[in-house]
């Protein structure tokens, strides 16, 4: 590892994805990860290229639907031609990660390459990027070993929005490894209490670390043509059109982690970073400010807020004016306006729904 830059290391970026409950900022046109949500001046996935180069250098393969490919490169201009795979249509993201495991599978098959890849969502905020960099180092020589190797955040609270990882054993020969038992859908906040006070269990981010060739394997154990779709895809690209549909919808946790993890083939390296997942306005109002107080995400000036709390982001010109309103979400832009509690936001992707019903789609 020379400057920071990890041998052989390749970041995959899913880049797909809504964001139904940060509506109407995220739409299907506009998902999250294209935004600033961190006031920063940095969109989401601009801040995961800035958090992973030094880790890749160039490296990066980020898969994301055809619609927003243009986007995707406007705002990583120094991404390789080749550094963007466009998805026809969703299909979840086993096939995204599986898809750029096929590309890199025959790279490495083709230039003699010893190929470790890592996938990262493009919508994720770490606020401790050197502590996460440590981590990904330990993860990769955990994966260079053929283990599937996925990243379980502390918990620093009992979320009940957040699936968990149970850690097993120590893994031999890696000192800050577990072997991970199993991975366990979400639970409510009792059971999530029951959890944090046993110690074993981390929040899964979705963050997997393996050799492309060992998760194409794992996946061909439990459906053998769904692997080898993707790897006709990487062999034959000219194809993608007619063989993506055929491919299964299914998440990466339903179609190898967890199988993987029965089986005893997934280990774990804790992260303790600052990890947020920006998953409603609830999380994001948490990211941003201070609690007692009213935030504004973008232009300060035309908010006017008096003993309020919460948060409000002016996109449309207009000013705001909120009085007497604890914990409240105003979201304001040119088509839509969204006035919630926060503790109601994550009933956001229910409005997204309505309108779909009603037909309204140039809203979503």
């Amino acid at each position: 590892m020379a400057d920071g830059v990890i041998e052989g290391f390749w970041a995959v970026v899913p880049a797909g994805g809504a964001g139904t409950r940060l509506w109407p900022l995220s739409r299907s046109s506009s998902p999250k990860f294209l935004h600033d949500l961190t006031g920063q001046g940095r969109t989401l996935l601009e801040q995961t290229h800035d958090r992973l180069a030094p880790l890749v250098g160039d490296r990066f393969l980020v898969v994301t639907g055809r619609p927003h490919e243009e986007a995707v490169r406007a705002q990583l201009p120094a991404l390789a031609p080749g550094g963007v795979l466009a998805e026809p249509s969703p299909r979840d993201s086993m096939a995204a990660i599986g898809l750029a495991a096929a590309h890199l599978e025959r790279r490495a098959a083709e230039w003699g390459e010893d190929l470790v890849m890592g996938s990262f969502a493009a919508d994720h905020v770490i606020t401790d990027p050197a502590s996460f960099h440590r981590t990904v180092v330990e993860a990769v020589a955990a994966a260079r070993d053929d283990w599937l190797v996925t990243i379980g955040i502390e918990p620093t609270f009992p979320s009940a929005a957040f699936g968990y990882i149970r850690q097993g054993e120590a893994l031999p020969g890696h000192e800050q490894a577990m072997v991970v038992d199993a991975f366990v859908e979400k639970p409510s906040v009792s059971v999530a209490e029951e959890y944090l006070a046993t110690g074993r269990y981390r929040w899964n981010a979705g963050m997997f670390v393996v050799r492309p060739g060992v998760l194409l394997d794992l996946l061909a154990a439990q459906s053998p043509d769904f692997a080898a779709g993707l790897r006709e895809i990487a062999a034959h690209p000219e194809r993608l059109d007619e063989l993506w549909p055929r491919l299964p919808k299914v998440a990466i946790d339903h179609a190898v982690a967890e199988p993987a993890a029965a089986a005893g083939r997934v280990a774990t390296v804790p992260g303790s970073f600052g990890w947020d997942d920006v998953g409603d306005f609830d999380s994001l109002a948490a990211l941003l400010g201070d609690e007692g107080k009213c935030t504004v995400l973008g232009d300060s000036g035309l908010v006017l807020a008096q003993q309020s709390t919460g948060l409000v982001v002016p996109g449309s010109g207009r000013v705001i004016a909120v009085i007497g309103l604890d914990d409240v979400v105003v979201v304001d832009t040119p088509d839509g306006l969204l006035v919630a509690s926060r503790e109601r936001a994550q009933d956001v992707k229910a409005v997204v729904a309505e309108l779909k019903d009603q037909g309204r789609t140039e809203l979503t």
